[in-house]
Order: structure tokens, then C-alpha cells, then sequence
């Protein structure tokens, strides 16, 4: 029987080292793995994927056709983005600098749960973008319950 997914939740604020090391929460270490994925991610932060996530957002992309130019557009960024990466003996990770330059993250961090996925923003940017999301959270919910989109 295969090991069910981990489930990433809670938001953690963390900062980044001089050397562009950033803990990992301790409740979010196991569920990554020893190996695990760094890429851009959506709104300005960065997605940490375990490996058998990283695996399922590669088949899904791979599924998309040569042909559509949004499909192009996004897994080149998608995977031009990436990195593979490993915890060190303290539970560090090293963010690469051009990870870190398109997150906006100089030190202070917000390492949140995001179901399958581990996000890390800038503390500045997280701010900004949950209080614009709360303004509008329960619109939002409307509109996903039922069946409206984004």
C-alpha cells in the first residue's frame, strides 16, 4: 500500500542566514524528505515540493501540448526556476540567490503549509499579499464552493 502524501499546514516565521540558509520548520522536514524541490512559485514566493509531488507536477505539465504557448511560457519558468535540494545536519536548507532575488527575501521569512507543498515568502511580501487575501477571503470561498472560478 502506498504511504499516503504528507499534508504541509501552519505558517512558521523563520529567517535566512548571511549564507542564504533557511531552517526548515521541524513539523515540515520529514514531509519533504531528503530530497526535495525548490522553484518559483506563484505571487512572488518560492514552492518546496517532495519528491513525489515534484513527480506529479512534472507528469502534469508534461501532459500539456508543445502546441499552447502558456503551457511553454509557464513550464519553462517553471523548471529554469527549480533546484533539487537537501537538508543539512541543523535542518538548513541553502536558497539559491536567484530564488531568493525573485522572492523578494533578504532575511525575515514566512515558511507556510500549503497541502502538498511548502511555500517560503518574503515576510514583507506574505503581509501585503494575506491581508489584500483576507479582505476578500469569503468572496473567494463563494465563489470556489460554488463552482464560479477564480
Amino acid at each position: 500500500m502506498e504511504a499516503a502524501s504528507p499534508v504541509f499546514i501552519g505558517t512558521y516565521d523563520h529567517a535566512v542566514d548571511d549564507k542564504g540558509r533557511l531552517a526548515i520548520p521541524a513539523k515540515f522536514r520529514d514531509g519533504l524528505g531528503a530530497r526535495f524541490y525548490a522553484t518559483k512559485g506563484l505571487d512572488k514566493c518560492l514552492f518546496l515540493f517532495p519528491e513525489a509531488e515534484w513527480q506529479k507536477q512534472q507528469a502534469q505539465l508534461a501532459s500539456l501540448p508543445l502546441t499552447m504557448r502558456d503551457a511553454r511560457a509557464y513550464s519553462r519558468l517553471f523548471f529554469a526556476g527549480a533546484c533539487e535540494c537537501e537538508l543539512d545536519k541543523q535542518g538548513r536548507v541553502n536558497i539559491p540567490q536567484y530564488l531568493r532575488e525573485y522572492a523578494g527575501i533578504s532575511k525575515d521569512v514566512v515558511v507556510i503549509g500549503v497541502m502538498s507543498r511548502v511555500e517560503v515568502w518574503s515576510r514583507e511580501v506574505w503581509l501585503e499579499y494575506s491581508a489584500r487575501a483576507e479582505e476578500s477571503y469569503e468572496e473567494i470561498a463563494e465563489k470556489l464552493i460554488s463552482g464560479g472560478g477564480a
